[in-house]
């Protein structure tokens, strides 16, 4: 895949993202029982982000460039075992939803979301290996110095015939 459309991916991922999870995006119905899924296009481009659970989950994202998937992140974990209740599950994905929407991301890839983030008594890391073409990384969450959210991913291009 040629640079500008590298460039264009990246650009499109971040408005996707910003319009879907990040930005309390309408559900759309899910492809999959028992699954949630958001969607977002733009001409030829289209991204479905699709998971399942809430205090532990497991997703996917894909973008699709006419009608041909193009790139995918697998993400998954959660909330930890001291932490496992709706209620400050729910403070913190509201969290996850401003750390997604912040950063360097128009320019710089960011799998998910900034390397380093903090307000409050939140914070944010994000560390990763690889580029748009191939990567892998986790991100968590602690509250009050303590880890209380976990995700690993990973992902890259999909090439077809």
């Amino acid at each position: 895949m040629n640079n500008e459309l590298l460039i264009k991916l990246n650009e499109f991922l971040r408005r996707a993202s910003k319009a879907t999870y990040a930005g309390d995006g309408t559900e759309t119905k899910p492809w999959r029982k028992g699954f949630k899924e958001l969607e977002y296009g733009e001409g030829d481009w289209y991204y479905r982000d699709s998971y399942s659970g809430y205090l532990r989950s497991w997703g996917q994202e894909v973008v699709w460039l006419s009608d041909k998937p193009i790139w995918t992140c697998l993400y998954g974990g959660g909330m930890s075992e001291a932490r496992m209740n709706s209620d400050f599950a729910e403070k913190t994905f509201g969290f996850l939803k401003q750390v997604l929407s912040v950063g360097d991301n128009e320019t710089t890839f960011q799998p998910r979301g900034p390397k380093e983030f903090s307000n409050g008594n939140w914070e944010y890391r994000c560390e990763f290996k690889g580029n748009i073409n191939k990567f892998n990384g986790y991100e968590f969450i602690s509250y009050k110095n303590e880890v209380v959210f976990t995700h690993d991913f990973f992902g890259g291009l999909v090439y077809s015939n």
